[in-house]
Formats: structure tokens, sequence, C-alpha cells
């Protein structure tokens, strides 16, 4: 029996309608825990839609673990759901952003028979199954133990989203860092702006294959594209979102893992700021066509644009962060932070800067130059896409007009 126990089955992706009360994008609306005979217990927990889901085991104490993206527990009673006398303790809440968890505790050792999730064909509701058996105490210890590298199987159907004209496709720019004569991080041979250009076409693929998308990059080939370049392709393209793809090294200490950034005139620390200026040979302000107005009024405008895009930026770093370490197993130790980046200034689209890793670290360079580890970044970004998309979609009414 593999070490790491864990089932992943299903991502069923459904936009409902949500109102300001609702605080998470699937609410449980059912659930019950009960013992069957031979020594079987079922739980079967409702749902108000299909969200991705995993589950494992861990022991001190012996519990079953259920993590989900994203379910709110509001009004949900434990002791009412659980009516098993094989479940010792049964606790829910929210295990970090954008993900719930469920723990039941086992009065003894049980395993996992069967477990699926099955969604009504409308996708408005699904329910999570699962039947638990006995098992011997050895079983279970060889068994339990956190994914260290989970592997998410998906099926799901095309994300559904909000767009300024929801009859064409999702335009994502994709903005490979440097090029040219801007090499951007070197080692050993290998250049930041070859990598991140060869990632940007590889992930254009895998997004094209995953939905309606049209993917624009702001170079295709080794060229120089100016900072203000690449936000005004953006804009020309007509993008709902920007994503700007890098891979730093440092000259000092050692770093690890994929960080996202989000615009901020104050870095989140010393080493953001750093890199933000490596990046940014100027104080770029775009993002709107302010032609014809004054400074004054140029500002307020943009301020007022950013009140709506800055959450929604964040959301989406957030998500790709998750996709990312479902997909991987690991992230940077401090994977969300800000800084002044000048790529990141246009106040209508929501963009992130994407850190895949350091070239700095011989793990991570080993990383970037394998095409199985791009495959699976290029996979988690994917899914964190397409989960930010539903919640984008579904608090698109709460937003400023």
């Amino acid at each position: 029996m593999s070490r790491f126990f864990t089932l992943v089955l299903a991502l069923c992706l459904w936009c409902g309608a949500l109102t300001a009360q609702d605080t998470g994008l699937a609410r449980l609306t059912g659930g019950v825990i009960e013992d069957r005979r031979q020594g079987a217990t079922e739980i079967e927990l409702t749902l108000s839609q299909g969200v991705p889901w995993r589950l494992f085991t861990l022991t001190d104490p012996d519990r079953l673990v259920l993590d989900f993206a994203e379910v709110d527990w509001q009004g949900a009673d434990p002791e009412e759901i659980d009516q098993s006398d094989r479940i010792a303790a049964l606790r829910m809440g929210l295990f970090r952003p954008g993900w719930s968890r469920l723990v039941a505790e086992l009065a003894a050792p049980m395993a996992v028979e069967r477990a699926e999730m099955r969604v009504t064909p409308d996708g408005a509701g699904a329910t999570l199954a699962l039947r638990l058996i006995s098992t011997d105490a050895d079983s279970f210890v060889a068994a339990a133990g956190q994914p260290a590298d989970p592997t998410w199987v998906q099926t799901r159907p095309k994300a559904r989203r909000v767009v300024a004209d929801p009859d064409r496709p999702l335009t994502i720019v994709l903005d490979p860092g440097h090029g040219g004569i801007d090499p951007g991080a070197r080692r050993d041979g290998v250049s930041e702006a070859d990598l991140m250009l060869l990632f940007a076409k590889e992930l254009r693929e895998v997004l094209l294959r995953a939905g309606d998308y049209r993917v624009v990059l702001t170079r295709q080939e080794d060229q120089f594209v100016s900072l203000e370049a690449r936000v005004k392709l953006a804009h020309d393209a007509g993008a709902d979102l920007f994503i700007s793809l890098h891979a730093d090294a440092l000259s000092e200490g050692v770093a690890h893992g994929a960080a996202v950034y989000t615009l901020a005139e104050e870095a989140s620390d010393a080493a953001s700021a750093a890199l933000a200026e490596r990046h940014d040979r100027d104080d770029l302000l775009a993002g709107l066509d302010l032609s014809g107005t004054d400074d004054r009024v140029a500002q307020i405008l943009m301020d007022l644009a950013r009140l709506d895009n800055t959450p929604r930026s964040q959301a989406l770093a957030g998500h790709i962060i998750g996709g990312i370490e479902s997909s991987l197993g690991h992230v940077h130790k401090d994977p969300l932070r800000q800084a002044a980046f000048s790529v990141l200034k246009s106040a209508d689209i929501p963009s992130v800067l994407l850190e895949l890793g350091f070239l700095s670290t011989e793990a991570d360079l080993r990383s970037l130059q394998d095409p199985a580890w791009r495959a699976g970044m290029a996979a988690g970004i994917r899914d964190g896409l397409a989960a930010w998309l539903v919640e984008d979609a579904a608090l698109s009414g709460l937003r400023r007009q």
C-alpha cells in the first residue's frame, strides 16, 4: 500500500448566483455520517455545487481529512451530522485562503473503500459519498500521511466567466519577461528570457486546450519589448487578465519555489522591492486612455479603477498559487507578495507577476529545464485560473459599475 494515500476525483465547476451574504463558492446543504453493518461507516455531504477536493488520512490521532475549494460551513452542526459511533469527533472550517477542511477523528483505524462526488446534470448541486471500512493499525499507519506531491485528476466543463462581451473568448496575455538585449537572470548558459519564452508557449498550448480562451504573447521570439509596450499590447489585445512570467536569481542567499506578485507602491519586503527595481527601469503609469484629462482627474480615475481591480488581482494571485501548490506540492515559503512592478500598473486589467523559481537555486534551475516539471507548473496555473474565473464571475454583480 502506498505511503501517501490520497483520492482526488472531480473538479466540477458551475457558477451559481451569490449574494453579498454568501461567504463561499459552495455551501454545505446537508450531511450525515452513519454506521452500517460489518464495520462500515458511510459519509454523505451534499453541496450547492461541485468543487475540487481531496482526502487523506493522518495519525496521532487517527483521522480522515477532506479538503475542499471552497465550502462555506456556516450553519453546519457537527453533532447533528455525526451519527456514527466510529467517528470520535468532527470539526470543519477554513483551512487557508481559498480552501476549507473537514476533519473526522476516528475511534478506531478505518480505510476508505469508496469515494466519489456526484454532480447533478445541471451543475446545481453535488453529493460527496464515502464508505469507510475497518482496518488494522499497521495498515492504517502505512497508508496515512499528507501527500507531499498530490496529483489532481480533474474532469470539468470549460470554465464559465464574465467578460465585457460574453460571446468572445476570454483573452489572456502572457508576458515572457526580458528578451533580446535584456536576457534577464543567467546561470550555466541558461537565460531567464529563453526559459520564460519557452514556458509561455507551453502554457499557451495548455490553456488553449483547457477552455474557451484566446492567448496572446507579448513576444514570440528573443526580442526586446519595453515595459510600456508590453502593457500597451495587453490593452490593444483587449486583455481580460495579464500574467508576466519570470525566474529570478539571487546574488546572496537561497530561495526556492514559485511566488506571485501583485501591485503595491510599498513592497511587502526588502527583497520584493529589490526585485521590482531590477525588473523595472522606469516608473510607468499605464492602463487607461487618459488623453484630454488633467493630472488630478487622471489620478482620480485610476484610483477608482484600482479600487475594483486590486482585489481581483489579489484573488487571481491566490488562486494561481493554490493551483501550483496542488499540482507541484510546494511553492515559495512566502508565495503571495507585493511590489511596484511597472508591468503590473494597468488600472483596469487584473495583473500578476509570477516568479516560477530561482535560477540561482540548483533545484529550481533543474526544474525549470525539466519538461515534466514545466507541464505540472502549467497545469497548476491552468487550474488556478479556472478557479479564479468561477469566483470572479460570482462576485461580478457586487462590483462598482
